[in-house]
């Protein structure tokens, strides 16, 4: 009784069909790696102004109310890059952009808060489980660096409830002051691993975030 089966020329001719398919798609990933990245980011900046936007946190009658815009701040702990989303909702003088754990917002996707510390314990004491993977670009997606330019100068920025960027002054305000409103358009440039970069604009007027590398993202 005879049995169907491959010749080892057709076994051959697979193997190498199979070896040119990995090496087209191979190039494929990391650009995909990358793509990932920037929407990652892209979304997290977006999703921080509309907190702002659905969140007022103007107390007219507080001389530091500014303190409490929400923000999006980036660090790095254990040599890799985060960011953590938040607001200084007690006005206690987050001088320098961080926010404390239960002032993070959790992440629509999965609950877990938005949150991270600088240094070589990115938990600060919490367990990991509470805290949302998708913050830690650094190990996720391979991003190194991270360079402010044009209107902005550290590596926070905050929105006020128009949605506006603010930037620099904004965690330490003792009254109302407007010295730390966007004058130009923010760009965060973003390195990877390989060398590559990727650039995020925010708007000065808007706040709109945007991917100089993506037209229309």
């Amino acid at each position: 009784m005879k049995k169907n089966a491959f010749t080892m020329l057709e076994l051959v001719f697979v193997i190498v069909i199979l070896g040119i398919l990995a090496a087209l798609t191979l190039p494929r990933l990391d650009r995909d790696l990358k793509l990932e990245a920037q929407d990652n980011i892209l979304s997290a900046i977006r999703y921080t102004q509309h907190l702002a936007l659905a969140d007022n946190k103007h107390k007219f009658d507080k001389p530091k109310w500014q303190q409490r815009f929400w923000r999006i701040y980036f660090g790095t702990c254990e040599g890799k890059l985060f960011y953590t989303i938040g607001t200084d909702d007690d006005m206690t003088g987050s001088t320098n952009g961080r926010v404390e754990f239960y002032e993070s917002t959790p992440d629509p996707a999965n609950g877990k808060q938005m949150w991270a510390q600088d240094g070589d314990d990115c938990y600060g004491g919490h367990e990991e489980k509470e805290i949302s993977p998708e913050i830690f670009v650094g190990k996720k997606y391979g991003i190194t660096a991270i360079t402010p330019s044009g209107g902005c100068s550290n590596n926070y920025i905050g929105f006020d409830h128009f949605g506006r960027p603010h930037e620099s002054v904004f965690p330490n305000a003792t009254h109302p002051y407007y010295g730390g409103y966007m004058s130009s358009d923010c760009i965060y440039q973003f390195t990877m691993s390989d060398g590559t970069t990727f650039n995020i604009k925010i708007n000065t007027e808007t706040g709109y975030a945007t991917i100089l590398e993506q037209p229309g993202a």
